[in-house]
């Protein structure tokens, strides 16, 4: 088995856990994944609470932004959410493109979604829908969304770089993408770095800020912005698992940052414009050059 399926394996066996914990608990954890501290509530997530569309049942209080908030989302787009969880981001997309729009939801953890998929049934949603893949090799065909938006899940797979080429893929020429991350300013100490369960809590498996959107500019994206930034500040009460008390103050003291960002890119191309019916094709009336009307 190779490195990269093993890190694949914990976060989904993890992810397969926190499905069934609660939204406080994850909440108060790195990504549900660590311990919970007793002394802050709210670690990396960002409040939804007066988002439209929002459904507090699909909140599991994973993410660390709102990448909805920024996407640009029109009416009748085709929005992609990568790491969908049980569905909160795609039903705020679905609240911005509108029942004429399409909403897909793609996680690789099969009780995400199960949960999606019961969330979007008793919502009514018949253009949401949740397909089970991994976002580095997405079931998706090519050019398919106007806009792609995930909210802390990138710096869980090993391969970015082949999760950026497969966002560029399936994104429509001109479409683009809002995508709310954790990365590094500086290195972490070597007990986070290494830790499986501090790598499915989205620290571990961060990148270097300047290396994350070098990579975005290199796949092709144009018109690459941070839309936002926020410092994560891990609690001492967590950080005492995995490191001693001066090594503690030395992380706090230190230069080493952990950010959540959001990025926001755009695929290069000219954006088609979605066809407009006619008179003619709305009455039901034949237009032709033999009929005078072309």
């Amino acid at each position: 088995m190779t490195k990269e399926q093993e890190l694949k394996d914990i976060v989904k066996d993890r992810y397969t856990k926190i499905a069934e914990q609660g939204k406080a608990e994850n909440a108060a954890s790195c990504c549900g994944a660590t311990t919970p501290s007793n002394k802050i509530y709210n670690i990396m997530m960002d409040d939804y609470t007066d988002t439209g569309g929002y459904i507090e049942d699909a909140d599991l209080g994973l993410g660390c932004g709102l990448p909805t908030q920024f996407a640009k989302i029109k009416k009748g787009d085709t929005v992609i959410d990568l790491g969908s969880g049980a569905g909160n981001d795609c039903f705020v997309a679905r609240h911005e493109t509108g029942a004429e729009g399409k909403v897909i939801g793609i996680d690789f953890t099969p009780i995400m979604v199960e949960k999606a998929r019961t969330n979007a049934e008793k919502l009514g949603y018949n253009n949401v829908e949740f397909r089970e893949g991994d976002i580095d090799a997405m079931p998706i065909s090519n050019d398919v969304a106007d806009v792609i938006v995930s909210n802390c899940v990138l710096n869980l797979v090993p391969d970015k770089q082949k999760v950026i080429g497969e966002i560029y893929r399936v994104l429509k020429p001109g479409g683009h993408f809002s995508i709310s991350d954790i990365v590094l300013v500086g290195n972490l100490p070597d007990a986070l770095k290494e830790d499986a369960e501090m790598y499915a809590g989205c620290v571990a498996g961060a990148i270097q800020k300047s290396e994350y959107l070098q990579m975005i500019t290199a796949k092709g994206f144009k018109n690459v912005t941070i839309q936002k930034e926020k410092p994560i500040s891990i609690p001492d009460d967590i950080l005492s698992k995995y490191l001693s008390e001066d090594e503690i103050n030395a992380f706090n003291k230190g230069a080493t940052g952990i950010f959540s960002i959001t990025v926001y890119a755009e695929k290069a191309g000219a954006k088609l414009e979605k066809p407009k019916l006619i008179l003619s094709e709305i009455s039901g009336n034949t237009c032709s050059p033999s009929t005078g009307c072309c």
